[in-house]
């Protein structure tokens, strides 16, 4: 598929990203209850039964590193989209500067390395990703629309590669430290 077959694709994606049903205004989601006020019957078991059933490799993680995670993970999916309006404008100039929010960076590469420490591999695919996210910025920077859907679409493949791959596993103090052979925070140590 060649990079302006692929824009209907990417915009539909994008589409159905932003979809919501039509019972789903912004007031029934404002009414609905906190997920912390759901009754749970023994989560515990619960997410045992799921683990046993997801069979990706798990990534420890602690409870404040998973929801930065997912906080990342959403901004990830709302730079693609914030590229596929761009690409569809034209915009090469918002290309490059939704893209700067997923290429690599010094930092980015030891926040991987941190969130990837105990789970074999995971750091070097998300460097990847980062990586293949810099050839999009590169392809906008010489105004080029199909370089820069492929470059998009190298990009979502590897996506899906990680989420194919790799889970969160949200785990107390001890067990990361365990797993990511960190040393002990401080916040964990025994008085």
């Amino acid at each position: 598929m060649n990079a302006r077959e692929l824009l209907p694709l990417i915009l539909a994606v994008s589409t159905l990203v932003e979809c919501r049903s039509s019972g789903d205004t912004p007031a029934r989601i404002a009414s609905r209850p906190a997920a912390s006020s759901i009754r749970q019957a023994s989560p515990t078991a619960a997410q045992a039964t799921l683990d046993a059933m997801d069979r990706r490799t798990p990534v420890p993680l602690l409870p404040m590193m998973a929801n930065h995670q997912k906080q990342n993970m959403r901004d990830h999916l709302l730079v693609v989209q914030e590229i596929v309006a761009a690409i569809a404008a034209k915009d090469f100039d918002a290309v490059q500067s939704s893209v700067s929010r997923i290429g690599y960076s010094e930092q980015m590469g030891r926040m991987c390395e941190h969130m990837g420490a105990g789970a074999p591999g995971f750091t070097e695919l998300a460097l990847q990703f980062h990586h293949t996210a810099d050839r999009i910025g590169d392809a906008a920077r010489a105004h080029d629309s199909d370089g820069t859907l492929k470059a998009l679409g190298d990009t979502l493949a590897m996506c899906t590669s990680c989420h194919r791959s790799y889970r969160q596993q949200v785990v107390d103090d001890a067990a990361w430290t365990t797993l990511a052979k960190a040393p002990p925070r401080a916040s964990s140590v025994s008085r």
